[in-house]
């Protein structure tokens, strides 16, 4: 069963006076409890494509239906809501508050959107850095640890309200292999146990030999992804 239905998306921005266009007519669907990746070169559209499906970004035509409700119209406030109460995140820059131990930036989605009782806050945020590795790690502040235990944490927190859809924007551009492993292993369990839905871009081949369905994009459109992998695999 469909989870994400695009028909005919398509985006473009503006650069000073030129229009460069990032989408064209992109028409997919994508079934309930699949890990699925995007894969093209640099500025093919992946990340424009998340954004859109995101509720980030807007598209300038078509539409986007996730779960059976339309969200490509929503206002910002409509689409705030939606994000909070049904997708997660994990971006490459990590996006992790500064200010806020590893625990409380797990612990913030539950916080401010969910509005989950302490008690099983904590229950959840435990279990999610005990399965990502970082419960000893729990009250340092993210300029305490290194690289690649943000982006576990990142992984946490994206996973701490059980969403029906995750975005994952080069989600292991900073792991090292044994890392990238395990917190892939961890999305596998998270869509075997409760049937979230995963969508990658990337290039790391790590990834693409995970998936259980993969895209390829270039210039906005989708098409056949398998000339791009030879070119991934060399670079492992």
């Amino acid at each position: 069963m469909s989870l994400v239905q695009l028909k005919d998306i398509s985006k473009s921005y503006k650069l000073g006076e030129v229009e460069i266009p990032a989408l064209s007519d992109v028409t997919l669907d994508i079934d309930k409890g699949r890990l699925v990746t995007f894969i093209g070169p640099s500025g093919s559209g992946k990340t424009t494509l998340l954004n859109v499906i995101g509720c980030m970004d807007r598209p300038d035509s078509g539409s986007v239906t996730i779960d059976s409700r339309r969200i490509d119209n929503l206002d910002r406030k409509g689409a705030a809501r939606f994000r909070g109460e049904n997708l997660g995140f994990i971006f490459q820059s990590f996006n992790l508050i500064p200010v806020l131990s590893v625990f409380e930036n797990v612990e913030y989605p539950l916080m401010m959107i969910q509005k989950t009782p302490p008690a099983e806050r904590r229950e959840r945020v435990m279990r999610l850095l005990e399965a990502v590795g970082m419960a000893d790690q729990a009250e340092k502040r993210p300029d305490r640890i290194s690289g690649g235990q943000r982006q576990r944490v990142a992984v946490a927190r994206a996973l701490v309200t059980n969403p029906r859809l995750v975005l994952a924007d080069e989600p292991t551009a900073n792991l090292d292999k044994k890392t990238a492993l395990d917190v892939l292993d961890l999305m596998r369990a998270m869509r075997d146990e409760f049937g979230t839905t995963f969508l990658f871009s990337t290039h790391d081949p790590r990834i693409v030999e995970h998936a259980d369905v993969i895209h390829g994009i270039e210039d906005g459109k989708l098409v056949e992804h398998s000339q791009f992998l030879e070119g991934m695999q060399s670079h492992d």
